[in-house]
Parts: structure tokens; sequence; C-alpha cells
């Protein structure tokens, strides 16, 4: 018994409900099961078109499942991995930036609690706090324990 082929409108529709992809995500995950040309785009223009793919959902999915986690530097990796549009990553970003020092004393807590003894373990917690994409300033002050914005 031979399965009938799934259409490029269910292939998309079968990965956003999952969850949330950008058109460029669709685009590159879908392009393999183009049979004719334009035909991926138009099934994209209408699953845009119908409110299937919504750039600001990816951004507040990414931002809920990330942020307590990550630093601006590394949401805004993934974000430009997503194919969103550089406008809408600087203005996420710069919002995150304001949140960015209690996000990285949350997180500094959670991990290591207490201030650094010696020169190697303030190395280690750099090197964590780094890893999850915060930047050089707010990493010296957490660990530091330089409370004051």
């Amino acid at each position: 018994m031979v399965t009938p082929a799934i259409s490029l409108t269910g292939r998309a529709l079968r990965l956003l409900s999952a969850r949330e992809h950008s058109r460029a995500e669709l685009e590159c995950k879908l392009a393999r099961f183009e049979e004719e040309p334009g035909a991926l785009e138009k099934v994209l223009d209408a699953l845009l078109a119908k409110g299937f793919i919504n750039e600001g959902r990816v951004v507040d999915s990414v931002l809920h499942r990330r942020a307590t986690k990550l630093g601006a530097s590394r949401i805004k990796q993934e974000l430009q991995a997503r194919g969103i549009e550089p406008e809408v990553i600087a203005q996420t970003v710069s919002a995150l930036r304001a949140t960015e020092f209690e996000r990285a004393r949350d997180i500094w807590r959670k991990k290591f609690g207490v201030h650094p003894h010696d020169a190697a373990e303030r190395a280690k917690q750099m090197r964590f706090l780094a890893s999850r994409g915060f930047g050089g300033d707010t990493i010296h002050r957490v660990v530091q324990g330089t409370d004051d914005l």
C-alpha cells in the first residue's frame, strides 16, 4: 500500500503545530519537498495571509523559552538564525538589555550563590555567564557583587 504524499501546506502546518516558525525557517525546511518552482512561495504566502506564520509570535516564543536562561547576545543569535527582521531583533535586544543585569544575577545565584574566593573561581563564574550570552560589563558587576545600576 502506497501512502499519499503530504502536501507542502500539510508539512508546513505540521511544523507549525509543534512550535512557531518564521517564514525563513519554513522555506529552509520545506525547500526539498517543493516539486514545482514557486509552489512553496505560494503556500507560505497563503499561510502568512491567514496568520499561521507570525514573526511576532516567533520572537515571543523565543523570549518566553530562553530569556530566563540566556543573555541578549545569545537570544540575538537565535533570532538571526530564525530569519527574523533586523529591526525587530534590534528592538527586542534593546528591551532585553534593560533587564540583563537582573537576569544574569538570578542565573548566577542559581548556579553559584557565593562570590568567588580566588581568580580561578572568578574565571569559572565569568566563563559560565559569558557562555550564556551576557555582556562583559554585566558579568563583572554580577561576579563582583556590584548591585547598583
